[in-house]
């Protein structure tokens, strides 16, 4: 029977092949410095770097959520602190103005420490408006009522806005009055008596979280009804 020659087939490495062998052997089993014998990364080496990254982007992520939350916060405080500072300030400018009702009603009607009802134009339209100040759990609200029918009366519908949000005085007395030797009334006050008012309001968006509370004053004399102020 005749011998028949086996033919050897190669297949030559290509540069590609030799790249890859030489990039994972290098990068992914890196050499023991002494025996500079390869070695590769173990399942726990593994799972610890996955382990340390993770807890690192949590970490990071935590810190990034709370200093959007700090800043939210801050923008709030500051909104609502300005929205009670422009509402004091038109209350301030409207009783400076403080005048009798188009009926003949006294300028003050009402004055307790948390609720103040008197009479002034504040919208410059020649008529005299009633208006009304009060707190409403945490909202500071406005009323306004036009005089209407003949006889002129404040009867209609009241007006209602908020003025500022999130006041914090709780019991504590937003309008403090004094008479016109600057001695301090009992409230309710005799609106006879009223011839300046103190104004005090605390802001606060969170009150159980810092910073505290913001605190607002203003004093006003009614000018239409002061004596030696």
């Amino acid at each position: 029977m005749p011998y028949l020659k086996r033919k050897a087939y190669f297949k030559p490495f290509s540069r590609n092949t030799v790249l890859q062998k030489y990039f994972l052997t290098n990068y992914f089993m890196p050499k023991d410095k002494k025996t500079g014998n390869n070695y590769g990364i173990t399942l726990i080496e593994l799972l610890t770097a996955i382990s340390v990254f993770v807890l690192a982007s949590f970490i990071v992520s935590v810190f990034i959520i709370q200093s959007f939350k700090v800043q939210n916060f801050s923008l709030e405080q500051s909104s609502a602190i300005t929205e009670a500072r422009r509402g004091v300030e038109t209350m301030v400018k409207e009783l400076r103005e403080a005048l009798p009702g188009d009926t003949g009603a006294y300028p003050i009607e009402l004055a307790n420490p948390q609720e103040l009802i008197f009479y002034a134009d504040y919208d410059r339209d020649n008529s005299i408006e009633k208006i009304h100040y009060w707190l409403d759990g945490s909202d500071f609200k406005k009323g306004v009522i036009e005089a209407s029918g003949s006889p002129l009366q404040y009867s209609g519908e009241e007006q209602i806005e908020i003025i500022s949000r999130y006041v914090r005085n709780d019991e504590e007395p937003i309008f403090t009055y004094r008479d016109g030797n600057y001695n301090q009334l009992s409230t309710p006050a005799d609106p006879d008596n009223v011839k300046l008012i103190h104004v005090y309001l605390r802001i606060n968006i969170k009150p159980n979280k810092a910073p505290s509370d913001f605190e607002l004053e203003s004093d006003v004399s009614l000018r239409n009804l002061k004596e030696n102020l």
